[in-house]
């Protein structure tokens, strides 16, 4: 009996750490914490899940589900770096929601955030022709525009 609660109480905490993770991958604004709700709460989810179906399970048939839990110990880390430094390069990474900016210094950029600029008047946005437009803006920091 206390082996189903065990099981039961980790496959539920497993369920809610998952669909948390889940919720933040859609509702966060950037990749960097997007990375964090696709990697943090989605690894003690399934390492949860894992435990909670190992202890069912006879000890030569757990030690599969433990080794899982292990290869997603080691690569989930690692994936989430690689694909976190990937959107950096490319531009991806929305700078106005960064704090401190590590990898700016290793790119000879400043690393804190800067100051936000100034508003501009609106009687610079009136155009001749009546349209009320101005030039387009710029494209993001690191892309071809």
């Amino acid at each position: 009996m206390a082996r189903q609660v065990i099981s039961a109480v980790l496959l539920l905490t497993g369920a809610v750490f998952c669909l948390l993770g889940a919720w933040g991958l859609v509702r966060f604004p950037d990749v960097p914490s997007r990375l964090h709700a696709a990697t943090k709460p989605q690894t003690v989810g399934l390492m949860a899940i894992l435990v909670g179906s190992a202890v069912q399970l006879a000890p030569r048939h757990a030690a599969g589900l433990l080794l899982v839990v292990l290869l997603q110990l080691v690569t989930a880390p690692v994936i989430a770096q690689r694909v976190g430094r990937a959107a950096y390069r490319t531009g991806c990474v929305r700078h106005d929601l960064l704090v401190v900016d590590d990898l700016a210094r290793q790119r000879g950029r400043s690393a804190h955030r800067p100051e936000p600029p100034e508003p501009e008047s609106d009687s610079d946005s009136d155009s001749a022709d009546g349209a009320g437009g101005g030039a387009e803006p710029p494209p993001p920091p690191g892309r071809a525009g």
